[in-house]
């Protein structure tokens, strides 16, 4: 399904955003294929065009044979016209990024998360690592557009707090997006990790111009982000795509979020670590045995992951039953919303992100409901370990640019 524009003068910002949105997706569009894909008049288009290039946003690069009069001239981003910071705050890592209109990353760096810190030690950690990443980038504070925050969840957004996140000790009701932009001097933007990683996706990954995808998100836990008729899907409060929390299990383990049993207790990535201490403590062979005699809790999730992929049988049988699970929550997703598209992700599906693919592939196709008209497709997203920061610089360029219908309903 194609977003359309309209021509009625009170939607000019608007139908400006439509416009930007179809170079951005295409690189490399005509002016009558753009008019063509949005439903705004050659005229409405050659105005916005005309003004995005006065504004060094939209450069002519290059031409295409035309059926018929002169070559068609190809319009193209310019990349260098919009900056943007990212960061993201994980309870075990920060991550800070300067990107560029095209979502591209030019310089980002990685830090451990002050352990057992609070608010305000951590709002100082932030803003130390983006001054260190725009000394390190060139970039002028006065270029950057603003800095996204990809946080986990729950958030309150009409007031940027945090809303007791889990694993975060004393963080309840905290006001991070206003300490963050005080601390910086620069806007600040909000959301939760996964929803900001669908957004990175959507900009500059596996997502790009796809009507509707869900992404999941594997972090410290399981969340996701939707894509609805190209518009991410938020929900009433602000906080929709917590697919880490669909009851899988009715006899499973206690969830921090009140419910037994939630995908996100079983497949995060403390509960694969203890799956496989289990293991080896029942006898199962593995090449983790020595490390677990000499410091059982040397057999974290990292270790796992590693042995996995290296094709240690235990570790293996750890992580696809984890990918059962999953199949089997993203088949609940794709009968529910019919999605185009399903995006694996996150720091912590590095080394695994194949075998859960291939799981969910697998699930997709023998267990949909639609599956003899349609199948769902699966992609590890290209963004990989980096898609929550870079999702993060992609909250300001997507609030920026990008076509909101909120916007237009709002009129």
């Amino acid at each position: 399904m194609r977003r359309t524009g309209t021509n009625l003068p009170k939607v000019g910002l608007y139908n400006r955003a439509v416009v930007l949105d179809q170079i951005q997706l295409a690189d490399g569009i005509s002016r009558i294929e753009i008019a063509e894909h949005s439903g705004l008049t050659p005229q409405s288009v050659s105005g916005i065009v005309r003004r995005l290039i006065d504004e060094g946003i939209v450069r002519e690069d290059g031409s295409q044979a035309s059926t018929g009069g002169k070559p068609r001239t190809l319009l193209r981003i310019n990349a260098g016209a919009g900056l943007a910071v990212g960061v993201h705050f994980d309870p075990f890592e920060l991550s800070c990024v300067v990107v560029d209109l095209n979502g591209k990353p030019l310089v980002a760096m990685h830090r451990p998360t002050p352990p057992l810190a609070g608010p305000e030690r951590v709002t100082e950690a932030i803003a130390e690592l983006v001054d260190e990443v725009l000394l390190t980038s060139g970039v002028p504070r006065d270029k950057v557009l603003g800095l996204g925050l990809a946080t986990p969840g729950p958030i309150d957004h009409s007031l940027g707090v945090l809303v007791g996140p889990p694993q975060l000790t004393r963080w309840e009701r905290v006001p991070l997006k206003q300490m963050l932009a005080e601390a910086t001097g620069l806007p600040v933007t909000l959301d939760n990790d996964s929803t900001a990683a669908a957004i990175g996706e959507r900009w500059a990954g596996a997502g790009r111009g796809v009507a509707d995808f869900a992404y999941f998100f594997f972090g410290a836990g399981v969340g996701g982000g939707l894509v609805l008729n190209h518009q991410i899907y938020r929900g009433g409060s602000m906080n929709a795509g917590e697919f880490g929390h669909t009851s899988m299990k009715a006899d499973g383990p206690q969830c921090y979020c009140g419910n037994t049993g939630c995908l996100e207790s079983l497949i995060n990535p403390l509960a694969l670590a203890a799956d496989a201490r289990r293991r080896l403590a029942d006898g199962q062979s593995s090449e983790l045995e020595r490390l677990f005699r000499n410091d059982p809790a040397a057999v974290d999730y990292t270790a796992v992951r590693l042995a996995a992929a290296a094709g240690d049988q235990l570790a293996i049988e750890v992580v696809e039953t984890a990918a059962g699970w999953l199949a089997t929550a993203v088949v609940d997703i794709v009968n529910i919303l019919d999605v185009d598209l399903v995006i694996l992700g996150g720091h912590s599906l590095r080394h695994v992100e194949d075998r859960f693919r291939r799981a969910t592939e697998h699930a997709l196709a023998t267990r949909t409901l639609a599956r003899n008209i349609r199948t769902a497709k699966v992609e590890s997203s290209p963004l990989g370990a980096d898609a929550a920061v870079v999702g993060a610089a992609a909250l300001v360029l997507y609030a920026t640019y990008s076509p909101q219908v909120s916007d237009l309903l709002s009129l």
